[in-house]
C-alpha cells in the first residue's frame, strides 16, 4: 500500500482481514468442539491414542482452540488473535515432531498426515496474522485504526447547484459555520490546513489535514496527518439531484474518539452522539446555503458560545407580526 492509497482501499483490506479472521474463528470452533467432545476419536485418528499424556493434552488443545474462536469471532483485533493461533500452531508442530520421533508404522503415518495438515493451517494463520498487522499499521497511518475507528455517513439534499455547494465546502473556512464542534480551520497550503475543534468536557483538539483526492464540483477527500489528537479521514461527494436543480451531499467520516469505547459511551451520555452530530451538521449546511443563516432556538440564541452546538428551531406557526410583515411585502 503506497502513501497515496485511498481510504476505501485501506478499508477494503481491513474488511478482507476481518472476513479471513472470522473464517479462522469458525475453524477453531470446530476443532475445539471435536477435541473436547470426541477426545478418543481425535487421539485415534492422529495416532497418539497409545499415549496416556494425550488424554490430557488433546482436551487442553481443544480448550485453547475455543479461546481462539471466541477472540476471532467477537473481537475486531484480528491481528492479535491471529498471532496467538500462530503461537499455538508452533506448539502443536513441536509436539507432533516429538511424537513422530517415537512412533513407527501406522501411527507414524497418521502423525505425518496430521502434521502436514497443521503445516497448511499454520501457513494460513501466519499469512492472516501478517496481513492483519500490516492493515492495522496502514490504517493507523491514515487515521483508520483497527477496532478503534468509527465510520459515520450522512446525506442531505440542498436546493443549490453542485458547483455552488462544492465551492462553499472547498473554502474550508466555511466549515465551522455549520459544523458544530469545529472552532477554526486555517489554510496552510493549496491542499493542507490546520483544524481546531471542541471536544467533550471542555477540551480542545487540533490536527493538520491534507486533501488527498479532489474532483472539482464532484468530490473532496481528506485525511489527518502527523500526530493528530483525533486521527480522521473523510469524503464528501456532490451529486446532482434527479430533478436537475438540487445537490445531494454524501458525507463519509472515519475517526477515533479519544478514550476508545469508553469515550464513546461517555460522549453519548452527555449528548455528544457522533452520528446525530453529523446529521445536524448537514441540516445546518442546508440552512446556510438555502437561507444564508443557521436558525437557532430562542433558548440558545448564541449557538456555539452558549451550548457548543447549533440547536434547531422546532416548527411553529408564524406570529401575528410576521404574518402582517408578509402581507405588507
Amino acid at each position: 500500500m503506497t502513501q497515496l492509497a485511498t481510504r476505501e482501499a485501506v478499508e477494503a483490506r481491513q474488511d478482507e482481514v476481518q472476513r479471513r479472521g472470522r473464517g479462522l474463528g469458525w475453524m477453531s470452533l470446530g476443532l475445539g468442539v471435536a477435541q473436547l467432545a470426541a477426545t478418543d476419536t481425535v487421539r485415534r485418528i492422529s495416532g497418539v491414542d497409545d499415549s496416556s499424556t494425550s488424554r490430557t493434552v488433546v482436551p487442553l488443545v481443544g480448550a485453547r482452540e475455543l479461546v481462539h474462536a471466541a477472540g476471532l469471532l467477537t473481537s475486531r483485533r484480528k491481528s492479535i488473535w491471529a498471532w496467538t493461533r500462530v503461537a499455538g500452531d508452533a506448539m502443536d508442530l513441536a509436539s507432533l515432531g516429538m511424537a513422530i520421533a517415537h512412533r513407527r508404522g501406522r501411527r507414524r503415518r497418521r502423525l505425518v498426515g496430521v502434521t502436514g495438515a497443521i503445516v497448511g493451517i499454520t501457513v494460513v494463520d501466519l499469512l492472516t496474522a501478517v496481513q492483519a498487522t500490516r492493515a492495522k499499521r496502514i490504517g493507523a497511518a491514515r487515521g483508520l485504526r483497527e477496532g478503534g475507528s468509527m465510520e459515520l455517513t450522512a446525506t442531505t439534499t440542498i436546493r443549490k447547484a453542485p458547483p455552488t455547494v462544492y465551492a462553499f465546502w472547498r473554502d474550508l473556512g466555511n466549515l465551522p459555520t455549520f459544523m458544530a464542534h469545529l472552532e477554526q480551520i486555517r489554510t496552510t497550503g493549496d491542499r493542507t490546513s490546520h483544524w481546531s475543534a471542541s471536544a467533550p468536557f471542555g477540551k480542545n483538539v487540533e490536527w493538520d489535514a491534507e486533501i488527498v483526492d479532489e474532483t472539482p464540483g464532484e468530490k473532496i477527500a481528506w485525511r489527518s496527518t502527523g500526530n493528530a489528537d483525533v486521527p480522521n479521514a473523510g469524503t464528501v461527494r456532490f451529486v446532482p439531484a434527479p430533478e436537475g436543480v438540487s445537490t445531494e451531499v454524501h458525507v463519509v467520516l472515519s475517526y477515533d474518539i479519544p478514550g476508545g469505547a469508553v469515550g464513546k459511551a461517555v460522549a453519548r451520555y452527555f449528548g455528544e452522539e457522533p452520528h446525530q452530530q453529523l446529521d445536524d451538521d448537514l441540516r445546518r449546511l442546508k440552512q446556510v446555503l438555502e437561507t444564508g443563516e443557521v436558525v437557532r432556538s430562542d433558548g440558545a440564541p448564541w449557538g456555539k458560545r452558549a451550548r457548543k452546538e447549533f440547536p434547531q428551531r422546532p416548527a411553529q406557526p408564524l406570529s401575528d407580526s410576521e404574518l402582517a410583515k408578509g402581507a405588507d411585502a
